[in-house]
């Protein structure tokens, strides 16, 4: 079975990111050591006993996530973070993270990449994170429907208020309801976030633009995703999705 050095499948993802561009709640990059050697990487969206428990399942060396185990000023160790630390530790499994930066990302990032399973072409940066994108005069039935089937048949809360014909849109996963005021101010036909806010029914049918909430955890399995079928390519390790399904 081939093996690559932490340090290179690191360095790579850290090339690709750049992380060191954003202003970040946690750590990007390797959270936790383990083996120097990886012959498996297994990709989920957020560190959790669940995942970590289908890692060890799978042999992996590497558990490659975009919500990690640190936020914000590190204190004290309680049981919750113990229990999953054990089985990182007792696997002899590394755990690295990259949050902003694989949201941004033109490439393999969340926003992108969900663009693109839309149908919506043409991404560029939009509020930092995410991205705006072009449609081909979609009615928004259409688009609540290829959003639905983009994020795995989860069906998106939506307030279409906007156009009969969507052209532009903007995306940015996650909770990030509150950049519906960037679209509002950008002229954007549609928006889409992965979780919703109270205001944004109103602030949608006012402004007259539509409004999907896809889940926070439904918009974000693209880009790691991504990264471990890059990893598997460019290292030639093996890869495994691990889907830990989240109604939120």
């Amino acid at each position: 079975m081939k093996t690559a050095p932490i340090n290179d499948l690191i360095g790579h993802l850290d090339a690709l990111l750049n992380p060191s561009a954003f202003d970040d709640y946690g750590p990007n990059g390797l959270q936790v050591p383990g083996k120097e050697a990886i012959s498996t990487v297994v990709t989920g969206v957020s560190a959790s006993v669940e995942l970590f428990e289908q890692a060890a399942e799978h042999g992996a060396d590497l558990v490659l996530v975009h919500h990690g185990l640190f936020w914000g000023a590190t204190g004290p160790v309680d049981a919750q973070l113990k229990r999953r630390l054990k089985l990182l530790f007792d696997h002899d499994m590394a755990l690295a993270a990259y949050h902003l930066p694989l949201d941004a990302h033109l490439e393999v990032g969340n926003n992108a990449l969900l663009a693109r399973a839309i149908g919506a072409t043409d991404p560029e940066p939009f509020v930092g994170i995410g991205v705006r994108a072009q449609l081909s005069a979609v009615p928004p039935e259409e688009l609540r429907a290829r959003v639905r089937e983009a994020t795995g048949g989860r069906e998106p809360l939506a307030f279409l208020a906007g156009p009969g014909e969507v052209r532009t849109i903007g995306i940015v996963s996650g909770g990030a309801a509150k950049h519906l005021d960037d679209a509002i101010a950008a002229g954007l036909d549609a928006f889409v976030t992965g979780e919703p806010r109270e205001p944004v029914m109103n602030d949608a049918r006012e402004a007259g633009i539509h409004f999907l909430a896809a889940g926070h955890y439904a918009t974000e399995t693209f880009g790691v995703r991504a990264l471990g079928v890059r990893l598997a390519a460019e290292f030639g390790i093996r890869h495994f999705f691990a889907d830990v399904p989240n109604p939120i």
